[in-house]
């Protein structure tokens, strides 16, 4: 199903969307030749909202809608629940390891530039702005926690991964698109990561439902910790450059533990995958 779909116009499509949402923002903020005077400024939640709404429904939406319906097939023939009751506990658990990792992959980046760039350590550990706004949280929490994930799963592990394996093998499938999902993310080698788990957990089942409640899992998590327990746990938050120095055995011993666990949960993942994938 995914292998007919050209990942080249769903990529051209966002693109060019992306340039016309800039160019329409840049237009609207114009004086206008009649009054000279410069319309109200869009506020930040407003050009986020619209970030969010272009390249999560507005780009997606159609492009899947018209693939589906093109062959003739059903959502449901990729996205189904049998026997996903069994794999929750294990989600979670994938979950709070790949969590693990990232946080203490990130400690170790800002380890490393410290000494050379304490100024770009500042910059990662300053806090972003609360909107003060129930309703714009409630919208931001649902597109990065929920909207977000299913529509990046089926772009990278729907759609590129099935087409760079059919382009290349199956590890060449699942590292490209991986390399290509932790350049779009802040955190690049923990999302490089969490793509290659997210990748093997589809080749496995067959199943996008598993890597979406995965994905959803994570965000939520990540999401709803950033924003209502900043500093938990204190032993091992980030809030300002001393703690890199000032927590580095307790980040360190994470990391070390987050690593070994993440590589036992691959290596069994990658036992588990049938002999080939067609």
């Amino acid at each position: 199903m995914f292998w007919e779909m050209k990942a080249r116009y769903l990529i051209l499509s966002m693109v060019s969307a992306v340039i016309f949402l800039i160019f329409a923002l840049t237009v609207f903020s114009r004086p206008s030749p009649m009054t000279l005077e410069a319309p109200a400024p869009l506020s930040m939640e407003t050009v986020n909202f619209l970030i969010y709404f272009t390249l999560y429904i507005a780009v997606p939406v159609p492009y899947f809608w018209y693939h589906f319906r093109k062959q003739g097939r059903s959502v449901r023939q990729v996205v189904f629940t049998e026997g996903i009751k069994d794999w929750i506990p294990r989600l979670l658990a994938l979950v709070l390891v790949l969590i693990a990792f990232s946080l203490s992959v990130f400690w170790l980046q800002l380890f490393a530039l410290m000494p050379v760039a304490p100024w770009l350590v500042e910059l990662f550990l300053e806090p972003a702005p609360l909107s003060q706004s129930p309703v714009y949280l409630v919208i931001e929490v649902a597109f990065l926690g929920v909207i977000g994930p299913i529509a990046e799963e089926f772009i990278f592990r729907g759609v590129l991964l099935n087409r760079l394996i059919r382009k290349t093998s199956m590890w060449g499938g699942i590292l490209i698109s991986s390399m290509l999902f932790g350049a779009l993310h802040a955190d690049i080698l923990g999302a490089f990561l969490f793509g290659v788990v997210a990748s093997l957990l589809f080749i496995k089942t067959r199943n996008l439902l598993v890597p979406i409640l995965l994905h959803i899992f994570n965000n939520l998590l990540a999401v709803l910790s950033a924003f209502a327990f900043p500093a938990f746990p204190e032993a091992l938050a980030l809030l300002e450059p001393s703690d890199v120095y000032d927590k580095a055995l307790p980040n360190a011993l994470l990391l070390l533990a987050a690593s070994v666990a993440l590589g036992v949960l691959l290596k069994r993942l990658i036992r588990s995958l049938k002999p080939s994938y067609s």
